[in-house]
């Protein structure tokens, strides 16, 4: 039985308690000395790219470019634990599902390809070559290319998805569901209708010269710690950083660099927020819009004072559309709405609005607790909209800053992983390889996972990731890929999805990040990626494989695609020998790209232009366009509040994981150690529903499509965090969110706006 242990909090983030547990993870990967090796080469020029966050690394270079949660990564894939044939031998696919995610991985690194068999319910070694005739046997006797479905994760480097999609695409489909999906889709929609380019606009220089950095729905603490260092010495040099976020986040509030001798030794710390706000959940874009308010009033005081403008007026009439609209909508809307819907008091908002108007040069980044709601895109639009008003975007120590989550998501967007691909992009693609290039749009995630349930898609190939555990709905999702006629799995370890078989399933193993990859000649492979602030840079891998039966994933693309579609298009084998060629061809295809070979192995690589950042707008009227929408009619906690006994609930991360993978079962900054079917909830909401601490319940999905989703057997901790909302990992409350509760114009799943009720479970 597993048991939790609600102790105490860390004082700080980082810090001793950081150094404690980087070497407890270097432990337990069997190679402690060699994986601190290995970490030295992290995010190094001549190293390797660390698998977990996009944050970028700085110019200036470091002895130490990484994270806590970096070692993590690197130990958990470098770890000496093996899943070999043996081990699933001994297990039944039956037994394996028993396993949790965390149980499941701590198997270790998969060894050689594997093949499901249905009368043993076993996986089996199988051959290469075996498993890609198969593979392409069945998609060849599908009767349309739109009926399989091809997945990617944000851990495929450039090469690995260029090549992804260009097979993909010559057999003749667009079906690109990706993670992309699932988490910063609404930023590249929104930043795309307001300043031309779905991307944001700073460079991490940008963060040492802002005077204010606004913080909005993100924990960089446990998703991106590196961010911590550059908000830490942004503050040391005076900078405000005003945080709007519903849970008190420990990395947000004070950070101990463990790179920092005298801090260290001082048992001392940095404050990160000048300013701390708790919105409801939803409510960031109410809290926004009363900012905007306070500005507007600012402007018309100046403008009665005869005093110095509060706008940028020069800005605003040179480079932007709308604005009159957007006043429209700002002045239409009351206080009394948005300290309803922010759950922030108007004296609170103006506070956060001084700081903005003080600063001469502000950055904006925010997180998937931005991203995640139904109305996300109206949301982002309303942050570009603020930070238009003073001219806070193309120029210096100033901008917009997405904060991408896996370490190359943003790259596989750029090199084609897209079910919308821009029509230039396809012209692009078929003057360079002269095929007819499917046109028709394909499917995103949750259109995917219909297709999967409704019949119309026959096979599933994920290229990377945790796809079951990753997406919304996780029994719906499990049927949907267990009714197919064929699942594909590259993966470097075993995880849920593999263990949802469809007639014909297969687990690929590839290399990981930190691995040698040798062409035929013994020469070493140099992959590439792209983080945040738009650097591509080359990653290269030190490590031994850590078995001589793995291919990378480029290899395993080419085997599948020579087995599907053959050679007369593209010559698949030498491309997975050279990826010198397939830069040849991202370069010849996407602009940015220019010698693409000779700039990417200089030191930190190149930056990829943003024509935002220039202040050249990519939009239908070649100017940033103001958005002039109004708040939503409610928002998830609003619709809790009437009543009934319920919440408001969102999902997010531990500190002991990274995405789907789980380090392990602590949360050390929120106190929790020895179990993660935890819901964080406030101590007032506890007595009025008649509850203590360590008391369990099951969560009961609310949601009018009549499916029962329930969540059964968590225990409660008290925390700080606004009342009627409640909060839970992911992938365990992943159960409870609708399929059909998507962001509008996203189709993000709306895990940060999930209702549910509580359900007393009886003391055992």
């Amino acid at each position: 039985m597993t048991v939790s242990f609600i102790g105490k909090k860390s004082s700080a983030a980082g810090g001793w308690g950081a150094l404690k547990s980087c070497g407890k993870r270097l432990l337990e990967s069997g190679s402690p000395l060699s994986g601190a090796r290995t970490m030295l080469k992290a995010n190094q020029p001549d190293g390797f790219d660390c698998p977990g966050c996009a944050w970028g690394d700085p110019a200036h270079g470091s002895s130490f470019e990484f994270c806590e949660n970096g070692v993590k990564a690197v130990s958990w894939e470098a770890t000496e634990k093996r899943a070999t044939p043996d081990f699933f031998a001994a297990h039944t696919v039956s037994e394996l599902k028993k396993l949790s995610d965390y149980e499941l991985e701590l198997n270790g690194r998969l060894t050689h390809p594997m093949r499901y068999d249905v009368a043993s319910d076993r996986y089996l070694p199988v051959a290469w070559e075996d498993a890609f005739a198969e593979i392409g046997q069945v998609l060849k006797s599908l009767d349309s290319p739109n009926r399989a479905e091809f997945y990617t994760s944000g851990r495929a480097s450039n090469e690995a998805a260029y090549l992804y999609q260009l097979f993909v695409r010559v057999y003749g489909t667009n079906n690109f569901p990706d993670c992309s999906n699932m988490c910063h889709e609404a930023s590249g929609i929104a930043l795309k209708h307001s300043i031309g380019v779905g991307k944001g606009t700073v460079l991490l220089e940008d963060f040492e010269k802002a005077d204010a950095i606004f913080v909005i729905g993100q924990n960089p603490g446990t998703n991106h710690p590196r961010m911590l260092g550059d908000l830490r010495r942004a503050a040391m040099r005076g900078a405000d950083v005003v945080v709007f976020n519903p849970v008190r986040e420990k990395g947000l509030e004070r950070f101990s660099d463990p790179q920092d001798k005298i801090e260290m030794l001082r048992g001392g710390a940095t404050e990160i927020a000048s300013h701390y706000y708790q919105p409801r959940l939803g409510g960031d874009m109410a809290a926004v819009r009363g900012m905007a308010k306070v500005v507007f009033a600012a402007e018309d005081a100046a403008v009665a004072a005869g005093a110095a403008a509060v706008l940028d007026h020069e800005f605003l009439t040179q480079h932007c559309t709308g604005l009159a609209d957007y006043r429209a909508a700002v002045d239409a809307t009351t206080w009394a709405e948005i300290e309803d819907q922010s759950g922030l008091s108007r004296a609170d908002i103006e506070r956060a609005a001084g700081v903005y108007m003080r600063a001469d040069r502000v950055i904006c980044t925010w997180a998937m607790g931005v991203t995640q709601h139904i109305h996300s895109v109206a949301t982002i639009r309303e942050i570009s909209n603020f930070m238009l008003l003073r001219g806070n975007i193309g120029r210096e120590g100033a901008g917009l800053c997405p904060v991408r989550g896996h370490s190359n998501v943003q790259g596989d967007r750029t090199v084609g992983i897209n079910e919308k691909p821009p029509e230039a992009f396809l012209d692009s693609l078929e003057k360079r390889f002269g095929f007819d290039v499917p046109r028709q749009t394909g499917h995103n995630v949750l259109a995917a996972i219909g297709a999967m349930l409704d019949g119309s898609a026959q096979a599933f190939i994920g290229l990377g990731g945790n796809f079951a555990r990753a997406t919304p709905d996780s029994t719906l999702v499990e049927k949907a890929l267990t009714g197919l006629k064929l699942t594909v799995n590259i993966a470097t370890k075993p995880n849920h999805s593999h263990l949802m078989p469809g007639d014909v399933s297969y687990i690929l193993p590839c290399l990981g990040r930190t691995e040698m990859d040798l062409n035929s000649l013994g020469n070493s492979q140099l992959v590439t990626v792209e983080d945040s602030m738009s650097m591509v840079h080359g990653s290269a891998g030190i490590n031994r494989p850590a078995s001589p039966h793995l291919l990378s994933e480029v290899a395993i693309i080419a085997g599948i695609a020579e087995a599907t579609v053959g050679n007369a298009v593209v010559g698949w084998a030498a491309l997975a020998d050279d990826y010198d060629l397939i830069r040849d061809h991202i370069e010849a295809t996407i602009p940015g790209f220019e010698d693409f070979n000779t700039r990417v192995r200089k030191p930190r690589g190149f930056l990829l232009r943003n024509s935002a950042s220039h202040r050249e707008w990519s939009t239908p009227t070649g100017k940033a366009t103001f958005s002039a929408v109004a708040l939503p009619d409610a928002t998830v906690h609003q619709q809790a509040r009437k009543g009934g006994g319920r919440f408001a609930l969102q999902t997010f991360r531990s500190h002991d994981q990274y995405n789907t993978t789980v380090y392990g079962l602590d949360d050390r900054y929120r106190g929790v150690y020895g179990e993660r079917q935890v819901i964080f909830i406030h101590p007032e909401d506890l007595k009025a529903i008649g509850a203590g601490a360590c008391d369990r319940v099951d969560v009961v999905g609310d949601y009018a499509d009549g499916i029962s989703r329930v969540a059964a057997n968590f225990r409660f901790v008290p925390y700080d965090i606004p009342r009627g909302s409640i909060a839970g990992y992911y992938p365990e409350l992943n159960v409870l969110v609708p399929l059909g509760s998507v962001g509008e114009e996203s189709d993000t799943p709306t895990s940060k706006s999930i209702m549910v009720s509580l359900r007393k479970r009886e003391a055992a």
